[in-house]
């Protein structure tokens, strides 16, 4: 019957990771830490269950089978209640039925967890000898589970993913049916349901397509009277939809001076947002006419002939501006293959640039292009794949960039010729946010480098956007002189010029005050960077790669104005994506809360025999390694988005080691001594704190699969470690008070639910590292209870079984 429980594992972390997909799809951000903490929230009211009905575990096939059965129903209702019934977060603050929905949403999506967490606990009841076999199975499977949810979504795309969980799942109660004498229509039945699931993830029926929210690029550009979608296709990390419309014109960086149209185009959606054309050119040439009035044009009349590199340039149109512009070479590095097949998929119509002469293609995350030994270029460009948002908007709060941090505008100074030029292009917002975070980026990237950021940097902007331009050495004055002719003849303001005067900013482009202009030159001239820093309205310091938030500019100072704007002004998430964080967690923390305290009621008679403080005793561990281990693993999880080169990878890779290796740990269990594997584990916790920043040098240039690699010998002795202590204090637990075993199971489940949201939470504050300090805490807790627990007793001789 384990093979049961090893299917319904793998599919409950297929259906786990899949939904991080189809979270970014229908909404702004993949939402890793809340599918990881309502996964949680189902393990934890398992063991509420079971605690309040231990009678499951007298039939444990019985119960299994039909939990199998409702893991399959849940996983496929409680998807299409969120398409059905859509959670709309830019609407949390004008409506407050979005806050019933989120929770309702929050609550439906952990019933499949529930029952896959009920299949677990139930056979660590009935057979408390194989703790660690069970756990072992479970762990095993969900590493598998994580494989799939990989490997599948470009077969059967994410809304697949989900059917071919719910075909696992009814595989699994077959198994446990089997097991079973007689029950020929049992088996029956859960056959053709795992078939029925199958044909329906390869043949998908159109209610269970993935709904955008009506605010994407996608959503708006299917409106237009003609639009029609030519191209989409699935892989592991995104969603890429093509679409052809006769609105759909972009000239990105445009000034006043331009006249032209651009040639027809067509939009190439990733996610259904972050639309970039794809833009039809029979010769570079024609667009020279075009590229003339762009902000990126001026780079290429600064480095004529350039070799350049151009990152995440998406549909394209940067590298025919580059083209368009006389670069010699320019090569293209794009992390999303998928976005590469679309474009070539266009190479009919004639938007094929990735195939042009001189144009060269590496298919790999940015950073882990520049961190490889290679070529030099005279300019290297930050293409703007992401769509104009207001800063107040809080859409990209969350979402981790590991370009625009200090390191990776380092890395690429560190690519340049000595004369190089690094080009960014921002969205300008006002208050100077956006673009001043940048700008500030490439004063800390030059600093670090020992160059004069004062003499190394030019900034102009157009009506809605700014270019920075950091030079690798200071520049010359006739370069200060060519800078000052492009923008007045293509009516550009200058911002910053390490010479520039006060009389020349704010000429065309007119605006009530020169704010860019004061921003940054207040900045340069700070002698207290803090301080200055702090007195910005919004939180605009430069991002590292131990908190890569670019677009998290909420201080906790703003709340009162959020809270005050609340239903008076339409403003998405009232204000600030951390709102929508804070009630994730408030509602992570009562879902706890209610899972931790209503098995009171049926825990009397171990109360009695316990005493109320050796039960809050003995649940005590439990609750810290709840916290401990999401308090590891999510800043882990995020922390690797930048090793692995994106959230899907993270996500399955650091999971899966950890489960699969955590399930080691388990059957190792009862040959450790839990101090001692807890002060091992926390000595290498504090040695992975000190030494993750390394994954951001050389070993950044690996391929990906030595990437995959590394990280899987990296967590492989941390997850070792991490699933001893569960399994010997459940064991414990076993010997000492086993009607606590349903509910200790429970309390670490429910810890892990607010643990996940915490981490998050907390990574957005204090970094990655402090968060996981957090977790070294919690497992030097979990050391000193049970010592405490066990002091004055004689030693056995035989190690004690963990937890988790």
């Amino acid at each position: 019957m384990l093979p049961g429980v090893f299917l319904l594992s793998a599919a409950a972390l297929a259906f786990e990771v899949n939904l991080s997909r189809l979270f970014s799809v229908a909404q702004f951000y993949h939402f890793a830490f809340m599918t990881v903490s309502l996964a949680l929230l189902g393990f934890g009211a398992s063991g509420t269950l079971l605690s309040l009905a231990p009678g499951l575990a007298r039939r444990p096939a019985s119960a299994a089978a039909a939990l199998s059965a409702g893991f399959a129903l849940s996983a496929v209702a409680s998807y299409a209640l969120t398409l059905l019934l859509p959670f709309d977060s830019f609407r949390v603050l004008l409506e407050p039925s979005q806050w019933a929905i989120l929770a309702l949403h929050y609550l439906a999506l952990a019933m499949p967890f529930l029952c896959c967490g009920a299949v677990v606990g139930i056979w660590l009841a009935a057979w408390p000898e194989s703790v660690g076999r069970t756990y072992a199975v479970n762990l095993g499977g969900s590493a598998l589970g994580c494989l799939l949810a990989v490997a599948t979504p470009v077969l059967v795309g994410g809304e697949g993913v989900v059917l071919l969980a719910a075909a696992l799942a009814c595989l699994a109660a077959l198994c446990f049916v089997c097991s079973l004498p007689g029950r020929l229509w049992g088996r029956v039945l859960a056959l053709l349901a795992a078939a029925l699931a199958l044909w329906g993830a390869f043949d998908l029926p159109s209610f269970l397509e993935v709904r955008l929210s009506p605010y994407k690029g996608l959503s708006y550009a299917l409106l237009y009277p003609d639009a029609r979608l030519v191209w989409r296709g699935w892989n592991s990390i995104s969603r890429v939809d093509v679409v052809e419309a006769s609105a759909i014109r972009s000239l990105p960086g445009q000034g006043f001076a331009c006249r032209g149209q651009p040639p027809p185009q067509r939009g190439l959606f990733v996610d259904g947002d972050d639309m970039s054309p794809i833009t039809q050119v029979s010769q570079p040439a024609d667009l020279a006419a075009l590229t003339d009035c762009l902000l990126t044009a001026l780079p290429y009349r600064l480095r004529p002939a350039a070799e350049a590199l151009v990152i995440e340039p998406r549909g394209g149109f940067d590298l025919w501006v580059a083209l368009a512009e006389g670069a010699r070479t320019v090569t293209a590095v794009e992390a999303n293959p998928l976005v590469v097949r679309a474009v070539r998929e266009q190479e009919a119509w004639g938007g094929n640039v990735y195939a042009r002469p001189g144009v060269f293609l590496f298919e790999e995350e940015g950073r882990s292009f520049l961190a490889r030994p290679g070529p030099h270029y005279d300019l290297i460009l930050f293409s703007l794949s992401t769509p104009y948002r207001p800063v107040t908007s809080g859409a990209y709060s969350l979402t981790e960039d590991n370009r625009n941090t200090v390191e990776g505008y380092v890395a690429a100074l560190e690519r340049l010729e000595e004369d190089g030029l690094l080009v960014v292009v921002r969205w300008l917002q006002t208050p100077p946010s956006e673009s001043l975070r940048a700008f500030g980026l490439a004063v800390t990237a030059l600093e670090q480098l020992g160059l004069d950021p004062a003499q190394c940097l030019v900034a102009l902007r157009s009506y809605n956007q700014m270019l920075i331009l950091a030079r690798r050495g200071p520049f010359t004055p006739q370069e200060l002189q060519a800078v000052r002719a492009f923008a007045a003849a293509r009516s550009f303001d200058m911002v910053y010029a390490p010479d520039i005067q006060p009389d020349e900013v704010n000429r065309y482009n007119i605006l009530p005050s020169p704010d860019y202009y004061l921003a940054f030159t207040g900045l340069l001239a700070a002698e207290d960077r803090a301080a200055w820093w702090d007195k910005v309205a919004f939180d605009v310091t430069p991002p590292a790669d131990d908190r890569p938030f670019f677009g998290h500019f909420f201080r906790w100072r703003q709340m009162g104005q959020v809270l005050a704007m609340a239903g008076h002004v339409w403003q998405p998430f009232g204000g600030a994506g951390y709102v929508v964080l804070l009630a994730l967690l408030i509602l992570a923390t009562a879902a706890a809360l209610v899972l931790i305290l209503l098995p009171l009621a049926g825990q009397r008679a171990a109360r009695r025999a316990m005493g109320g403080k050796g039960l809050w005793g003995a649940l005590l561990p439990f609750a810290l390694l709840g916290l401990a281990y999401l308090l590891v693993e999510m800043p882990l999880l995020q922390r690797l988005i930048l090793f692995l080169g994106s959230p899907t990878y993270a996500m399955a890779t650091v999971l899966g080691a950890l489960l699969l290796f955590s399930g080691l740990g388990s059957l190792l269990s009862s040959r450790l001594r839990l101090g001692a594997a807890l002060g091992a584990l926390s000595a290498l916790l504090l040695a992975y704190a000190a030494g993750l920043p390394l994954l951001s040098g050389p070993l950044l240039g690996l391929p990906l699969p030595a990437r995959l690699a590394v990280t899987v010998l990296i967590l492989a002795p941390l997850g070792t470690l991490m699933g001893v202590p569960f399994p010997a204090c459940l064991a414990r637990l076993q010997r000492e008070s086993p009607a606590l075993v349903g509910w200790a199971w429970g309390v670490n489940g429910a810890l892990s639910v607010v643990a996940s949201v915490l981490a998050a939470t907390a990574a957005l504050s204090w970094g990655f590292t402090r968060v996981l300090l957090l977790g070294v805490a919690c497992y030097g807790g979990v050391w000193l209870t049970t010592a405490w627990a066990t002091r004055g007793r004689p030693r056995d001789g035989a190690p004690l079984p963990p937890a988790r």
